[in-house]
């Protein structure tokens, strides 16, 4: 019997485990630069640069470029949102989690097959975000969502090397 409510609560836990980031940022989003890269206007009328976690979508003159901008901005544009960021990347911007009506943004682009679970800073997220980066990719790529639909889609840290 306990081992079936262990089961059942394992279960649980692993379904509604929404990552919950502190929010240590929220604000509206008032530009989309790119499909992993926004501006958020916090209350009190300051731009902060996000740069999405976890994630690495093709470049804006890359295919799927475009497609993965939009995708962020039919799902965030001109909304409040909250980001859990923990550092600031070489350009300043701020990076991390974005979270809207409790959904992990960065994780919804790469369930969508628009970005690449982005293993170089993998190191960075829990363990638990970094299997559910890794199995949304994994799907994406099984059902030839996005991008993978396309067989020698290039990854944009290759794309950026040219």
């Amino acid at each position: 019997m306990l081992t079936a409510v262990s089961v059942i609560l394992s279960f649980l836990f692993n379904v509604f485990d929404v990552p919950r980031p502190n929010c240590n940022l929220e604000g509206k989003v008032v530009k989309l630069a790119d499909g992993d890269s926004i501006i958020v206007l916090d209350r009190d009328n300051v731009q902060h640069k996000i740069r999405l976690a976890g994630i690495d979508t093709p470049e804006r003159k890359q295919p799927y470029g475009n497609m993965a901008k939009q995708f962020l901005s039919d799902k965030i544009a001109n909304e409040v949102v909250c980001v859990g960021w923990y550092k600031k990347d070489r350009y300043q911007r701020l990076v991390g989690v974005i979270l809207f009506n409790d959904e992990d943004v960065n994780l919804s682009i790469v369930k969508a097959g628009l970005a690449w679970h982005y293993k170089a800073y993998q190191k960075e997220q829990s363990e638990s975000d970094r299997e559910k980066y890794a199995d949304a990719e994994t799907y994406a790529k099984k059902k030839r969502l996005g991008l993978w639909k396309d067989r020698r889609a290039i990854a944009p840290w290759e794309w950026r090397r040219r």
